[in-house]
């Protein structure tokens, strides 16, 4: 058995060698010609799989340590029979942090409480349930949008549009497919309260980069369309930038690789069920007050920083990514 391995997944070495031929490449490097003797591929979403790289494969399994599987050409997997696994919530917890900080940060710029804001949700699926849960703990006036969920359990979600009109702070947490690309765009942002804020870390291309700057609303990206090229007015403009890193945790990380060996043990029988990197303690969830959020988060996150480097030097985009420090969950 073969299986070709990003190698920038952390935590991962040798969890498979015992059960299989490992090889490591860059997510970028894969190749037709290595893949087609491989029996699986765990990757990120460097990693394009279509036709391209996949035909004539003897691929069954694909995992990737990602929430997101724009990368995958699903159909095309499909139709040959190929099993892909996602590692779906395993950065929650990273991103909702990722959330607070932001919140946390435009409260103390612009001198306002949770009580005074309604905060808009659209996607409330493993990130968006939690961001809900917490917002309403900290007291924000909470308003949500999930159509796929509102259709098949009736949970009382509004319209995007409607989310829009009442919103403060707008916060995406989708996937990236047809429905999703481009669904903040110049008609939705005309429906938006003067002074709102958009807040993506979802896709970049949830939101339209061109539309945003011309709305007269205010953002907060750490998902950039045509990255790592950023258009330097939406950087210039944003309150606060971050380069895509928001579910970069220590545990969202380590759940990620967890999972995506789970998925390969699952497809070929290995005795890896339930395995974790024994190096990083896992997260233990609690609540957690306004007032604790607000001066324990900069201790473990300090995302104004983060922004101020990326505002300085756009161009090391990628590198701060690959080379990101991740944070430790606290709660």
């Amino acid at each position: 058995m073969k299986v070709i391995v990003d190698q920038a997944i952390p935590f991962l070495k040798g969890a498979l060698e015992p059960f299989a031929e490992v090889r490591y490449r860059p997510g970028r490097e894969f190749t037709p010609e290595e893949v087609r003797t491989a029996d699986a591929l765990v990757i990120r979403t460097r990693t394009r799989c279509d036709s391209r790289l996949l035909e004539g494969s003897r691929v069954g399994m694909i995992a990737t340590a990602t929430i997101g599987f724009d990368h995958i050409d699903l159909a095309w997997c499909a139709r040959h029979g190929i099993e892909v696994a996602t590692a779906a919530g395993c950065n929650a917890r990273g991103v909702l942090q990722w959330v607070g900080a932001v919140l946390a940060t435009l409260a103390r710029r612009e001198g306002w409480r949770p009580e005074e804001r309604t905060l808009g949700i659209v996607g409330v699926g493993h990130v968006g349930s939690l961001v809900k849960s917490y917002a309403e703990s900290w007291g924000f006036r909470v308003v949500c949008c999930d159509p796929p969920r509102e259709e098949r359990e009736r949970c009382g979600f509004l319209t995007l549009e409607e989310v829009a009109r009442q919103a403060d702070l707008l916060t995406f947490h989708t996937p990236l497919d047809a429905s999703t690309r481009h669904m903040a765009d110049a008609r939705l942002f005309q429906m938006m309260r003067p002074g709102a804020v958009v807040i993506n870390s979802s896709r970049g291309e949830v939101v339209d980069g061109e539309a945003l700057p011309k709305s007269g609303l205010r953002w907060v990206l750490d998902v950039w369309e045509h990255e790592p090229a950023l258009d330097p007015v939406l950087l210039d403009g944003a309150l606060l930038a971050t380069p895509h890193i928001a579910g970069y945790s220590m545990q969202g990380k380590a759940n990620a690789t967890a999972m995506a060996v789970a998925a390969v043990s699952r497809h070929f029988h290995l005795p890896l069920e339930g395995w974790y990197p024994p190096q990083v303690e896992r997260s233990e969830p609690r609540p957690v007050s306004w007032e604790e959020l607000c001066r324990t988060i900069p201790q473990h996150y300090d995302i104004e920083a983060e922004s101020a480097r990326l505002k300085q030097h756009p161009e090391t985009f990628e590198a701060l990514r690959d080379n990101y420090a991740y944070r430790r969950e606290y709660f």
